[in-house]
């Protein structure tokens, strides 16, 4: 399974829209989005995939949460947890350090996707892979990671 994974959108749809571009063109199965999201336009950019949201901490929670359901896609408020291919995956913003801390060194998930940085960066943690695929807004250059499932073999791409 291909899992694509994308952060701080910030509502800016040209750059979401090269972006879900390259996950067409890469044949994702689903895409986790790391909050920021920014707007109910970038939240139907990502029709295509089952896709997962969390609210960052400039999203409205409101409008992110209607766009969301209009979409039919899945909306975890602040924080998400799910399985997808066996990996047990944890999905936040980051801007709560407390709580991202919790979650990494908890040992209970294979992969912790999280944004608020625009910084990508990959580090293991215990048997945890931390995932920050970088951002969409914001960021030089613009980037969104690729990961294989089950493997955890992880690409950064710029967009």
């Amino acid at each position: 399974m291909l899992l694509g994974v994308v952060s701080d959108t910030h509502g800016q749809t040209d750059y979401t829209l090269d972006a879900v571009r390259m996950l067409a063109s890469l044949e994702v199965d689903a895409v986790l989005h790391c909050g920021d999201v920014g707007s109910a336009d970038v939240v139907r950019l990502f029709k295509p995939w089952p896709t997962h949201f969390v609210l960052g901490n400039v999203d409205d929670a409101a409008t992110i949460r209607r766009a969301v359901a209009d979409a039919g896609q899945t909306f975890h408020e602040r924080y998400g947890e799910l399985e997808l291919a066996g990996v047990r995956i944890a999905l936040l913003h980051g801007d709560d350090g407390r709580k991202f801390e919790e979650v990494v060194t908890s040992g209970t998930f294979d992969l912790v996707c999280y944004g608020h940085t625009h910084v990508a960066k990959q580090q293991q943690r215990g048997k945890t892979l931390v995932l920050n695929p970088g951002a969409l807004y914001r960021a030089t250059p613009h980037t969104l990671a690729v990961v294989r499932l089950p493997e955890l073999a992880v690409e950064s791409i710029r967009v």
